[in-house]
C-alpha cells in the first residue's frame, strides 16, 4: 500500500507520525522496550499529547533481532504464527550502552543500534562491524488514513542489493520495483496474485525479514521508496524479524528454526506420479488400462493420482467414491496396490450443499458462519458449498475422520486443493479475526491432513500434494505450483515460482509436467518432461486431456522413461538433499544466487537452478533445443555427456530431447544409484560415486541417506597432490567409483576399468587409493 506522493507530499487522507527521538529505554528481560514521541522534545510542553510509538525489541533466537512498534496498545485477535523461542542461556538479548549513550542490544553477532535518549530517532542493524540496513528518518510510521489505522516500516537498500522470496511469485526472480500483497488467491500462475505468500524475505545483504503478521501485509520493494523496503499492516501493531545470515543459506536456516522445517517426504514420492487429470472421463477400465500400458511400456510409475471426479459431481468433498463409475473401490486399490502403487486422491476443505456431509456439519457447527449465525455458502466452485472450520477442534476431528476412512482403504496420501478462496466476512469458532485467518487458514488445513497421515501412516510416510500456504506450511510438505498452462512461457513462469517458494523456506516443491490448462505440443510436453523429472517431485497432470506420453508421440514415451530412470539413479543424490533441507532449511531446488551470492552474475538467473548442493540444471524453453544458461567459476561437468564447461560465463548449447544441461559442480562426490525402476530402494548397495574435478586439498563426505531417514554409509573423499583416496564407513557389498573425464590412474584396493565418461573402480575393500598420471587430470 502507497502512503507518499512522491518525497516530499503525502496522499490525500494520510497523515503520518514518525518517531522523532528515544524519549527513555527500560531493560526487560530478554528485551528493550522504548518510547519514541512523535516531536522532538525540547521542553516540558512538548511532552503533552501524541502520538508516540512504543518500540519493544528481542531476541527469539541467537541472530534474530524483533521489533515490534505500537501505537496504541490493543488486544491481537488470533490467529498467530508459532514462532521458535530462544533457550533463555542462549546467546541472545544482551543490552549494553556506548559511551556516547547510544542503546546496543545485540542478539549473537546481530545488533540493534538504537539512537542515544534525546537524540534524532535511528535504528540500524549491524553485524560483522558493518551495517546491514536501517530504519531512519521518516521510515517507521503510524499512519492514519481515511481508511483505517496503518503501520509502516522501510529498511534500507544499499546499491546492488536485492530482495528475494515473498512466497510463491510468478515474475522476475528480484522483487526490486514490485508491490507485492500477502493475500492468497486462486489467480493461476500467469498473474501477481499467488497461492502461497509468505511474508519474508532475504536479500543479498546478509539479512532477511520475517513479518510476524498472518493476514494482509503490503510491500513495496524499492517501488514508493526506490532506496528502501517498505511493508504496512493495518492496526495498531506491527511486529517484523530482522534474520542475520550472513548468507542466503544461513538466513533460511535461521528462518525455518523460527517458522518449522518440513518433515522428509517418504521415498516413494520422488518418483513419477500419474493422474487421471482433471475433467476427462475415466473409470476402473481406464485407469487399469492407463497402468497397465505404463507397464507394457517400461515406463516406471510410483503413484497414481485419482481427481476431483472420483466423487460425485456437484457432491465434492463427501469423501465417497463415485460407484457408478468405480462400483468396487475397495478392491480395485487393492488390485493397483498389488501393483506397487501408490494411491492419491482429491480433496479440498470445501462441502457441497448437496453432499450429505453439508447438513451434518452445518448441525454440529462445523462449517463457517455468518454473523446472524447461518452457514456461509457460496456457488463458486460446488453450488451451496459451505467452508469447514479448522479453528474447530471437533470440526477437525470430523474431517480427519473421513480421511481416515479412505486411509483404512488403501489410499496413501491427499492432494489438498484450494485453501484460497477464504472469505472474509464470517465467524470462526474460536473467534479469529477473518482477515488474518484468510492466509492462515490453509496452515490448519494442511495441518489437519498431514495429521492424520503422520498418525495412521507414521513418521516418513506422511505426504500431502498442496497448492496453497503461508508462513510455516513448509512443515507439511509437498506444495505445488497451481494452474499453469501449456506453453513455454507458462513452464518458465512455474519455475520462477517454485525457486520463489524456495528462497521463502519451501524445502519441495512441484509442477504440473506439460502444464495445466490446455494440451502441450509435443515439444513442449518433452522438454517439459525433462524439467519435471529434475525437480522436487515429478507429476504428469492435465485439465481436459491426459498426459500419457503415447498419446502426444512415441518419443515422448522415450524421454518419459529416460528422465525417470534418470531420477532413479540420483536417488541416493537428491535424499542426502532432501535430508538436508529436513534439517537446515535450504531447498531441494535453489535458485543460483542462494548458493552463489557473491557472483554478481547470479542475483538474477531464473531460468536455471541447483539440484541439491552440486547438480546444475538448465531447463530447455525452446522447440528446437536451444539454451543458453550461466556457469559459475570453475571446470563444471556435463554429467550425460562427461563433457566439460569452463566457467564464469554464458554457454549457448543445442540439445535434443533425451538431454539438457545437466552439470555436475567442481569438486563435487555424486552418488548415483543402481536402480531406475524405482525411486525406493538400498540406496547404498550397487551405489556409483562419481568424482568430479576434485581439486588439491579436498575433503569431501557423502552420506547415504536410507529411504527410513537413517545413515546408510559414510563415505570420505580426498586429495592429496595426484592421490585420491575414498574412504567408506560401513562399506556397502557392492559400491563403485567413477573419476569423471580420467583416463589413466592406477588403484590400490579396486579393479579398474573405463567407459567414456571416466575410469571406473570397483573397490575390493573399504579404501581405495588411486594414483593420478598427468598433471591434467582431475
Amino acid at each position: 500500500m502507497r502512503f507518499t506522493d512522491g518525497r516530499w507530499l503525502m496522499r490525500p487522507g494520510v497523515r503520518p507520525a514518525y518517531p522523532a527521538q528515544v524519549l527513555d529505554a527500560e531493560e526487560t528481560t530478554g528485551g528493550l522496550v522504548i518510547h519514541a514521541p512523535s516531536r522532538r522534545i525540547t521542553r516540558r510542553g512538548d511532552l503533552l499529547d501524541g502520538p508516540a510509538l512504543t518500540v519493544t525489541l528481542g531476541a527469539p533466537l541467537p541472530g534474530v533481532i524483533s521489533v515490534r512498534v505500537t501505537h496504541f496498545a490493543r488486544p491481537e485477535p488470533g490467529p498467530d504464527f508459532a514462532i521458535e523461542q530462544a533457550d533463555p542461556s542462549a546467546d541472545a538479548g544482551r543490552l549494553t550502552r556506548a559511551e556516547d549513550g547510544t542503546l546496543l542490544f545485540a542478539s549473537g553477532e546481530l545488533t540493534a543500534r538504537i539512537s542515544a535518549p534525546g537524540e534524532a530517532w535511528a535504528l540500524d542493524f549491524l553485524a560483522d562491524g558493518r551495517r546491514l540496513t536501517g530504519s531512519g528518518a521518516h521510515a517507521m510510521a503510524a499512519l492514519e488514513t481515511d481508511s483505517g489505522h496503518y503501520l509502516r516500516e522501510q529498511l534500507d537498500l544499499g546499491v546492488g542489493h536485492f530482495v528475494y522470496g515473498l512466497g510463491e511469485r510468478f515474475g522476475p526472480l528480484v522483487r526490486n520495483g514490485q508491490n507485492v500483497e500477502m493475500w492468497n488467491a486462486d489467480g493461476g500462475t500467469g498473474s501477481e496474485q499467488a497461492y502461497k505468500n509468505v511474508p519474508f524475505f532475504l536479500t543479498n545483504a546478509g539479512y532477511g525479514v520475517f513479518v510476524n503478521h498472518p493476514g494482509r501485509v503490503d510491500y513495496e520493494v524499492a517501488s514508493e521508496a526506490v532506496s528502501r523496503t517498505q511493508f504496512s499492516v493495518a492496526g495498531h501493531s506491527l511486529e517484523y524479524f530482522l534474520i542475520h545470515g550472513p548468507s542466503p543459506r544461513e538466513i533460511l536456516a535461521r528462518y525455518t528454526a523460527l517458522t518449522g522445517r518440513p518433515a522428509l517426504p517418504p521415498a516413494w514420492s520422488f518418483g513419477l506420479w500419474l493422474t487421471t487429470s482433471f475433467t476427462t472421463n475415466y473409470d476402473e477400465e481406464t485407469v487399469s488400462g492407463i497402468i497397465e500400458e505404463m507397464a507394457r511400456r517400461e515406463l516406471p510409475l510410483s503413484v497414481f493420482h485419482f481427481d476431483s471426479f472420483w466423487m460425485r459431481e456437484h457432491q465434492w468433498c463427501d469423501f465417497q467414491w463415485d460407484t457408478r463409475i468405480f462400483p468396487d473401490p475397495a478392491g480395485m486399490l487393492a488390485r493397483l496396490k498389488a501393483t506397487g502403487l501408490h494411491i492419491s486422491v482429491w480433496i479440498n476443505p470445501y462441502i457441497a450443499q448437496r453432499s450429505p456431509l453439508f447438513a451434518e456439519g452445518a448441525a454440529a457447527g462445523y462449517l463457517l458462519k455468518r454473523a446472524d449465525g447461518t452457514v456461509w455458502q457460496t456457488d463458486l466452485w460446488q453450488p451451496g458449498m459451505g467452508i469447514v472450520d479448522f479453528t474447530n477442534p471437533a470440526a477437525r476431528d470430523w474431517f480427519a475422520g473421513k480421511l481416515d476412512a479412505l486411509l483404512e482403504m488403501g489410499v496413501d496420501c491427499f492432494k489438498t486443493d484450494f485453501g484460497e478462496r477464504i472469505p472474509t466476512d464470517v465467524v470462526y469458532f474460536d473467534g479469529s479475526d477473518p482477515e488474518r485467518m484468510h492466509n492462515y487458514y490453509t496452515h490448519l488445513y494442511n495441518q489437519t491432513v498431514f495429521e492424520v497421515l503422520r498418525k495412521r501412516r507414521g513418521d516418513g510416510e506422511a505426504l500431502v500434494f498442496a497448492r496453497s500456504a503461508t508462513a510455516g506450511s513448509q512443515q507439511f510438505p509437498v506444495h505445488w505450483g497451481g494452474d499453469c498452462e501449456a506453453t513455454f512461457e507458462s513452464m518458465a513462469e512455474s519455475l520462477r515460482g517454485g525457486l520463489s517458494l524456495g528462497m521463502s523456506g519451501f524445502g519441495f516443491w512441484s509442477h504440473d509436467i506439460g502444464g495445466f490448462e490446455g494440451t502441450p505440443s509435443p515439444a513442449l510436453f518433452k522438454r517439459w518432461i525433462a524439467f519435471g523429472l529434475l525437480s522436487s517431485h515429478s507429476r504428469l497432470h492435465g485439465s481436459r486431456s491426459y498426459r500419457v506420453p503415447w498419446l502426444f508421440d512415441e518419443e515422448s514415451v522415450d524421454v518419459l522413461r529416460y528422465f525417470t530412470g534418470l531420477k532413479a539413479q540420483l536417488m541416493p543424490y537428491l535424499y542426502a538433499a532432501a535430508d538436508q533441507a529436513v534439517h537446515s532449511g535450504v531447498p531441494l531446488m535453489r535458485a543460483m544466487v542462494l548458493e552463489f551470492p557473491d557472483d554478481p552474475a547470479c542475483a538474477h538467473l531464473d531460468r536455471q537452478y541447483l539440484l541439491g548442493d552440486d547438480l546444475l540444471v538448465a531447463p530447455v524453453f525452446t522447440e528446437d533445443g536451444e539454451v543458453s544458461y550461466y556457469v559459475p567459476a570453475g571446470t563444471w561437468t556435463h554429467v550425460l555427456t562427461g563433457e566439460r564447461v569452463q566457467g564464469p560465463g554464458w554457454v549457448r548449447e543445442q540439445h535434443g530431447f533425451q538431454s539438457l544441461p545437466l552439470l555436475a559442480r567442481p569438486g563435487s562426490v555424486i552418488a548415483v544409484g543402481s536402480e531406475t525402476q524405482r525411486p525406493d530402494y538400498d540406496y547404498a548397495d550397487g551405489v556409483t560415486l562419481r568424482i568430479f574435478e576434485l581439486p588439491d586439498g579436498a575433503n569431501v563426505t557423502t552420506r547415504i541417506v536410507a529411504a527410513d531417514g537413517t545413515t546408510a554409509a559414510v563415505f570420505t573423499t580426498t586429495r592429496e597432490g595426484h592421490t585420491v583416496t575414498v574412504e567408506a564407513s560401513d562399506a556397502p557389498a557392492h559400491w563403485k567409483i567413477q573419476l569423471s573425464g580420467v583416463e589413466h590412474a592406477s588403484a590400490d584396493g579396486a579393479t579398474v576399468t573405463q567407459d567414456r565418461l571416466g575410469l571406473i573402480a570397483e573397490p575390493t575393500g573399504r579404501v581405495v587409493a588411486f594414483q593420478l598420471e598427468g598433471e591434467s587430470e582431475s
